[in-house]
């Protein structure tokens, strides 16, 4: 097998991937809060965690992936105050909790299917592994590692050596700041493991507890199904890169607390999607969801590709235009894609050749934009044997998630008239009279057409 390196952020380097069990990777990556829905920013996120785990499979490991659902716990503030996000949704849109995480939850599978997302090996809800949660709060309270407030059961981070080593937090500093509440608690960096009901019974998701009734923290989730389904100590977790200095962090010391083991080898972030010079959130109101983009007449698939283009640890910059020529490169994949089922001359098998150009790119680091540079080099090598050219291609799409086998060319029905002028454009081509064809050209273009020349003829798309 070829070396694959990840960048790490644990040790903030690039590092040899060497998984615990040999030919095996156990991959957990966070999952939606289902009480809204999930916009493009969200999406990339799944996008790279796929990539990832597409790209492990192409160097023929096997993946056991898990992705959490959090339908309960999830706070309006990660300093543990507000209200529960699936709770103010149930009361404003008048629906049970479980209506409302039911619906946004299958709302989000649509757009992984849209997107051409593998589905996880395993679905973990929250609200179904109350008793491995509660179970993993025990642990740390025998520990040690607990105490309890009016309204919760806490995590004193004080007691834990190396708290805030994933986002390298000065500690010190936070404690003398002023930026985060302390109210009840030891210190400003402690974290709800287990919330009280302020009313026992007004609730609609609350569950009996050793310290009382109440519901689980938003961080415990996601240590409990881990370890169930993966082990106490396993290879990969991923997230984007606001969970570092919060969730993950208090993620690594319950669980390293709670078994004294090292909880996971590679920590790998996705950077934020950025909109005019901000990160895209759904607090501010979002950007945009898929159904959205596809209105505007941008294909799921045309933002799988857009994201590929940047690597996953840069920032991608969001706008119509960027998304717009994502869409010009990806219908041209599609176009000439179709084209190479019906070549017939023959040629080279360079498939050795670009296939080591391919894994070298793909296995530092997911280099994802020069991954496609070679797999647009293959599509262009008119000297590679076509047979062999569109095999290779379906490889490589297979890894990267373009969905070769299922492209094809969309023909676009053009009124009478811009037939005409296309008609009209091709004989004055022919006479080599370039300068009134280009004429005819804007004349197409103005009335919302694309004249594309390939060696078949011409080919038409709409402008959107």
């Amino acid at each position: 097998m070829a070396k694959i390196y990840l960048f790490n952020t644990l040790s903030r380097k690039k590092e040899e991937f060497k998984p615990i069990k040999k030919g095996q990777v156990g991959l957990y990556t966070c999952g939606p809060t289902v009480y809204w829905y999930q916009h493009i920013g969200n999406l990339r996120a799944y996008i790279f965690a796929d990539t990832l785990k597409r790209i492990l499979e192409y160097n023929k490991l096997k993946v056991k992936h898990v992705i959490n659902v959090t339908d309960v716990g999830h706070l309006t503030s990660d300093a543990d105050l507000g209200e529960d996000k699936i709770e103010k949704a149930a009361k404003k849109e008048h629906k049970s909790a479980k209506e409302i995480a039911s619906h946004y939850f299958n709302e989000f599978k649509s757009d992984l299917k849209k997107l051409n997302i593998i589905e996880p090996e395993i679905w973990s809800k929250a609200t179904e592994h109350i008793k491995e949660q509660i179970e993993l709060i025990k642990k740390l309270e025998k520990k040690g590692y607990t105490y309890k407030t009016s309204d919760g059961i806490y995590f004193d981070s004080s007691k834990f050596k190396d708290y805030g080593k994933l986002a390298k937090l000065k500690i010190a500093g936070l404690k003398a700041g002023k930026r985060i509440k302390v109210g009840e608690k030891k210190n400003k960096t402690d974290f709800a493991l287990w919330k009280f009901s302020e009313e026992p019974g007004k609730r609609q998701q609350e569950w009996p507890s050793p310290w009382g009734i109440g519901f689980p923290g938003w961080h415990i989730e996601c240590s409990a199904m881990s370890m169930k389904y993966l082990g106490e100590n396993f290879d990969i977790h991923t997230g984007g890169e606001d969970h570092i200095a919060i969730h993950h962090t208090n993620e690594i010391a319950q669980s390293e607390a709670a078994t004294g083991k090292k909880f996971v080898n590679y920590w790998l972030h996705v950077a934020f999607l950025i909109h005019k010079g901000k990160k895209v959130s759904k607090s501010t109101g979002g950007l945009a969801t898929i159904s959205e983009l596809e209105k505007e007449g941008f294909p799921a698939m045309v933002y799988r590709y857009f994201c590929l283009q940047t690597h996953y640890r840069k920032q991608l910059n969001f706008a119509t235009e960027n998304l717009e020529a994502a869409k010009i490169a990806y219908q041209r994949i599609e176009r000439k894609i179709s084209e190479l089922r019906n070549e017939k001359h023959k040629g080279k098998d360079k498939t050795e050749e670009y296939e080591k150009q391919f894994i070298e790119a793909i296995n530092d680091d997911l280099n994802t934009p020069k991954a496609l540079q070679i797999f647009h080099n293959t599509l262009d090598d008119f000297d590679f044997d076509p047979k062999k050219k569109l095999k290779l291609l379906e490889n490589f799409g297979k890894a990267l998630g373009l969905s070769i086998k299922k492209m094809q060319e969309v023909t676009v029905i053009a009124p009478k008239e811009i037939e005409k002028l296309i008609e009209a454009r091709e004989k004055l081509r022919k006479e080599k009279l370039w300068a009134e064809a280009d004429v005819l050209r804007e004349r197409i273009k103005e009335k919302g057409y694309n004249i594309l020349d390939t060696p078949q003829g011409p080919k038409l798309e709409k402008i959107k």
